[in-house]
């Protein structure tokens, strides 16, 4: 049994506290403010963010980060992308080295460009941190729905620690070293979901979506590689898993904000409907900038940017997408036709 505490108590956050919880551990969820603490603990529930689900009663719910973090094993982080280094300055102090830090975000940070690890590796350096990430909602999660995930460190002592902790009969978790390469999987899927909600909303079909996701991790690939990621990654869990999840399901704010975009509705007015963060708005500038910084070629991200930014219709953004110049499938394909075919002389 390990002692747990989440710093974070939205639909993601919850759901984690429910299974390891449920795995045995001593658990504590932090809630950002006392009111969220105080409804939490009356009603047993988190009714703005996974209504319907009960919290255990042995969870202990706390809106002090002082109190939360203290005599803890095991700190996961599961708050929103955009807020994770001010959090972090402010549990630093309290963190101390012998605590494995579990980041659950899924994100990149816009003016940085790092990686959520990476920003909190620079917040508390004196911790092992590693990301756990797949195709995971939270609504599924918390109800016991059998799922598979990854967890990424550059310690292998504490990968299999955390696949340990978080490991149940409906949560099967898998080590993976390549730490870049499951974080930019994790980040990057929800820009192409964002993409896959708008090619929805645009009232296209299952062939379109299908072309988008798998040229959508073509590039999430290309960058991951350029940053020295390991190609095989995006062919995993937090690759094209967590991708087809985001695509598809309904439980995706990534994918409903997207909809409602393809709808005709701007991006301030899907937001705000969809009441939730959501994490692609906030990687798409993180996404386009390092296409921009490693020069990668991105379509559909750096059309997605500016139909978000630049008030581009997503009706243009198909056509130009699809208006490319002729390609070849596959970069190094031209050197290997002769293997396959050969071309007939007029």
């Amino acid at each position: 049994m390990k002692r747990v505490v989440v710093m974070g108590a939205g639909s993601w956050g919850t759901a984690l506290a429910i299974l390891l919880n449920k795995n045995g551990n001593k658990v504590t969820l932090w809630c950002f403010s006392e009111e969220e603490k105080k409804v939490i603990e009356k009603t047993r529930e988190n009714l703005s963010f996974l209504p319907g689900v009960l919290i255990p009663n042995d969870i202990e719910i706390t809106s002090d980060f002082v109190e939360a973090l203290f005599n803890k094993d095991i700190v996961v982080i599961a708050i929103p992308s955009k807020f994770v280094r001010d959090n972090m300055e402010n549990f630093a102090p309290y963190i101390n080295s012998k605590q494995i830090i579990v980041n659950a975000s899924k994100g990149l940070e816009n003016d940085t460009l790092l990686t959520m690890s990476q920003v909190i590796s620079e917040v508390v350096p004196h911790c092992l941190v590693s990301t756990l990430s797949g195709p995971s909602h939270a609504e599924e999660v918390a109800k016991d729905i059998p799922t598979a995930c990854v967890i990424s460190s550059k310690s292998k002592k504490v990968a299999e620690i955390v696949q340990d902790t978080f490991m149940t009969p409906k949560f099967r978790v898998y080590t993976n070293p390549d730490l870049i390469g499951v974080e930019l999987g994790g980040a990057l899927k929800n820009v192409i979901a964002l993409a896959a909600g708008i090619v929805d909303g645009l009232g296209f079909g299952d062939n379109t979506k299908a072309a988008l996701m798998t040229r959508g991790m073509v590039e999430i690939t290309r960058l991951g590689v350029a940053m020295g990621a390991d190609f095989q990654t995006f062919n995993g869990l937090s690759g094209i898993g967590d991708l087809i999840v985001t695509c598809t399901s309904m439980h995706s704010r990534n994918r409903r904000a997207g909809i409602l975009i393809g709808q005709g509705k701007s991006l301030e007015e899907a937001l705000k409907e969809v009441k939730m963060v959501v994490e692609g708005v906030n990687s798409a500038t993180a996404a386009y900038k390092l296409s921009k910084k490693y020069n990668v070629e991105m379509p559909i991200i750096q059309e997605i940017y500016k139909v978000l930014f630049e008030g581009k219709s997503p009706k243009e953004a198909v056509v130009d997408l699809m208006m490319r110049d002729k390609k070849i499938e596959h970069q190094k394909e031209e050197i290997h036709w002769n293997h396959y075919v050969s071309w007939e002389k007029e």
